[in-house]
């Protein structure tokens, strides 16, 4: 039997918070050393079971298999008769952890509320992270975030406490950063309600974005469905050097899949190359590969792992992780789906946008495409940091081109903001003396959140609709995404190639081949930037900011006041009539670009992520209308007026109208918000019909109850008017596999049929049935 190196705090705090019991030597019990460590440990997978799933696994399919595999497959509900065929077959899988951000966990926590269960089956945090708005400076910021949000983040404790969910406080951090320091490590699955999960894939794991129901299921002690992943292979040789970075390995896939060439598949990272590439540097590119619409991105163990393993204290995990290494790499042999070779030797800075972020261009290229395409050269601000890159090595590599600038008497000539991801980042780059040169050059540090990334600005130095040019270490940047003003051309590259172009204040600048002008008027050129992987010191912990939840907290109250405008106890949805669903209204035909930004606001909506009836106001308000091609304003076909889509939608429901939307490919793209489902549904939404869907969001409207229908040939979108209304036929023999009917009647009097298809299976099926996936489980319980 394994031993695993668990202290015995450590194992306390994991049973306490609900985990399943692990095996831990007679042994090991009799020579435990208690751990003071002030975050809630690890919940340690059965590495045996893990062995035990996979060697079932392989013996069934008689072949190698990826690292990807090995991981999903090595936490099915049951290994030996679930069905696995890639891109395919629906899997039942057990998690490890469940992690929710504030936004997302307002809606996860009243949803798992109205389940009615007393406490989570599996070791769950909620991270304050997105509700803290960039106005002057961290401290002010946060401070101004605790008392305006101070409703939201006692509900979320007091939640937290009763349910046994750990909560980490707003200035915490960002909670992909937490969970790479804290919960991410080699062979573990977890999900997470941000698309940004697979953040954790830097240090080996099977992270996977998904939207709060899901989570719900989970934390329920339910065995969570996904469709079985292809795999994609990156094969990485050479090294990085010089001004290439992790995150120009990113940008670079994304350059070649698109923004959705990575949907249902899981990318898996290998080759030689790895090895030049840091643990946080890994994480990365996998946080970003949500850009491609990639299920996940994964590494292989290696010891970039391991050393950042033992910075962070988890020097025990690595030591396990050893034995079993060879459960942690691709098998030899193993095949891909698809298979992408980059030389890390060969490969530039590069810089994505404007947009979006699979337009990709090397950095040398920039100046010219901008003067091609009209788009504002200025830098008129540079944003370093985020959940993307705002690490220990990312933020001394940006300090070490600032210090170049500050020898030579410059100073950032575009406004410079500074967004560390973790409180222990912040404490530790201030202890280092990082923060005062990012300071000195003209930065301002920013709270440890997500901030402009997600919209949180309180942007000051342009109007809206001025046309104008950032540049970020961010990862999406999608119309208005981060100020509002869809004027913005934002563009994504790393930290180091930000801060360069900030210094500059043009796009137009390589660091690679120009010059800049010192105070003395002699003219340098930077260095390539440098920064250490791990802080020599260790890491600073700062303040004390997790929360623990009690072992028991079933005599503690959540209470949720009828009066609030931000918190709403939910109202379970209506069954499935029993019947086709007929004579529906055309809402919206959505044309070009549909993501859950256009579906779902962020920004200012933020504060009402609690509250389904208010954030409903924001539904479909940034979709492009493609009859008369703007934003927010269609026609109401029962007064004749024109109107703000949640308005009419609010209006047909209030008279008894079903109503659907009709979109383009990839729609729902983008961030894992629920919110994006939970809205059309609530304002009487039946139907999605489009040319192709973005994973987590397809799955988030089947959990409601809303069914997500694609065209059999795209085509057929050219036929649908936007004063039709649309039968649906075929419900009750509703099936997987079977497609579905829908009849178009033309407000001339003709009519035609077109073929929808859908990916439901039959548990899915039944939740559509039930009225959403909540109202099943209940059915069940």
């Amino acid at each position: 039997m394994a031993t695993y190196c668990l202290t015995a705090a450590r194992l306390q705090l994991v049973l306490g918070n609900g985990a399943r019991r692990l095996h831990i030597s007679a042994a090991y019990r009799a020579n435990a050393k208690v751990s003071m460590s002030r975050f809630e440990p690890t919940s340690f997978i059965n590495y045996e079971r893990l062995q035990s799933n996979i060697d079932i696994v392989r013996s069934r399919l008689n072949r190698p298999l990826t690292l990807s595999e090995k991981i999903v497959y090595g936490h099915l509900d049951d290994p030996k008769n679930q069905e696995i065929d890639r891109g395919r077959t629906y899997l039942r899988l057990r998690p490890d952890r469940v992690a929710m951000q504030d936004a997302t966990a307002q809606m996860a926590m009243l949803q798992f509320i109205s389940s009615g269960l007393p406490r989570v089956a599996v070791p769950s945090t909620i991270h304050c992270d997105h509700l803290i708005e960039a106005q002057t400076g961290g401290e002010k910021d946060l401070a101004r975030a605790k008392e305006i949000n101070e409703e939201v983040y006692n509900f979320l404790s007091s939640a937290g406490a009763k349910y046994g969910v750990g909560f980490w406080k707003p200035g915490s951090g960002i909670i992909h950063q937490i969970i790479l320091e804290n919960y991410a490590y080699p062979g573990v699955m977890l999900i997470g309600t941000d698309s940004h999960t697979p953040n954790g894939g830097g240090l080996g794991s099977i992270c996977i974005g998904v939207g709060g129901a899901d989570a719900v299921d989970v934390m329920a002690g339910i065995a969570w469905e996904l469709k079985c992943p292809k795999v994609i292979g990156v094969k990485l040789t050479g090294s990085l050097s010089g001004w290439t970075s992790p995150k120009d390995v990113i940008l670079k896939v994304a350059g070649i899949l698109t923004v959705k060439g990575g949907t249902g598949a899981i990318v898996e990272y290998h080759g030689p190359g790895v090895d030049s590439i840091s643990c946080t540097g890994m994480a990365t590119i996998c946080n970003m590969g949500a850009e491609i619409g990639a299920t996940t991105s994964v590494f292989p163990y290696n010891h970039r792992m391991k050393t950042y393993l033992e910075k962070t204290g988890r020097g025990d995990i690595a030591a396990v992780a050893d034995q079993y290494a060879d459960l942690l790499v691709p098998d030899e042999g193993c095949e891909y789906d698809e298979l992408i070779e980059l030389n890390l030797d060969e490969l530039k800075p590069h810089i994505n946008g404007p947009f979006t972020p699979d337009l990709a261009h090397p950095v040398s290229e920039i100046g010219a495409a901008a003067e091609k395409h009209g788009w504002p050269m200025e830098v008129k601000v540079g944003l370093i940091g985020s959940c993307t890159n705002s690490s220990y090595e990312d933020m001394g590599r940006a300090a070490s081109v600032a210090k170049q600038a500050l020898d030579k008497g410059l100073k950032c000539k575009a406004i410079f903001t500074v967004t560390p991801g973790s409180e222990q980042i912040r404490a530790t780059i201030e202890r280092d003396g990082y923060s005062k040169i990012l300071g000195d050059v003209g930065g301002v540090v920013l709270a440890n959140a997500c901030g402009p990334c997600i919209g949180q600005w309180d942007r000051q130095d342009v109007k809206k609709g001025d046309k104008n040019t950032i540049v970020t270490s961010f990862n999406r940047n999608f119309t208005a995404r981060n100020d509002a003003n869809p004027a913005t051309h934002c563009f994504v590259t790393s930290p180091e190639i930000v801060t360069a172009m900030a210094i500059a204040g043009t796009l137009n600048f390589d660091p690679e081949t120009d010059y800049l002008t010192g105070a003395n008027g002699e003219k340098f050129m930077l260095d390539p930037p440098y920064g250490d992987e791990l802080p020599a010191k260790d890491f600073d912990p700062g303040q004390d900011t997790y929360q623990h939840p009690p072992p028991d907290g079933s005599s503690l109250k959540v209470d949720v006041s009828p009066k609030s405008n931000r918190l709403q106890l939910l109202t379970p949805f209506d069954k499935w009539s029993g019947g086709d669903l007929e004579n529906m209204r055309i809402l919206i035909k959505v044309k070009g670009k549909c993501t859950t930004d256009h579906i779902s606001a962020a920004g200012p909506w933020l504060k009402f992520r609690g509250h389904l009836d208010n954030i409903s106001n924001n539904m479909l308000i940034g979709a492009v209308n493609s009859e008369n091609e703007a934003i927010n304003t269609l026609k109401n076909y029962l007064t004749g007026e024109y109107d703000g889509v949640p308005d009419v939608a609010r209006h047909y429901k209030a008279n008894g109208v079903s109503w659907v939307v009709v979109g383009d490919d990839n729609y729902g793209e983008g961030s894992s918000r629920e919110h994006a489902a939970l809205e059309p549904r609530h304002l009487g939404g039946r139907a999605i019909i489009v040319k192709s869907f973005a994973r987590i969001h397809e799955t988030n409207l089947k959990k409601q109850g809303v069914l997500p229908l694609t065209f059999n040939d795209p085509s057929d979108y050219d036929k649908i008017r936007p004063d039709d209304k649309i039968s649906i036929q075929g419900l009750k023999t509703f099936a997987p596999g079977k497609p579905v009917t829908a009849v178009l009647k033309h407000s001339d009097g003709s009519e035609e049929s077109i073929v929808l298809l859908h990916s439901f299976n039959e548990t899915q099926i039944e939740w559509f049935q039930a009225g959403s996936a909540l109202n099943r489980m209940k059915e069940l319980m």
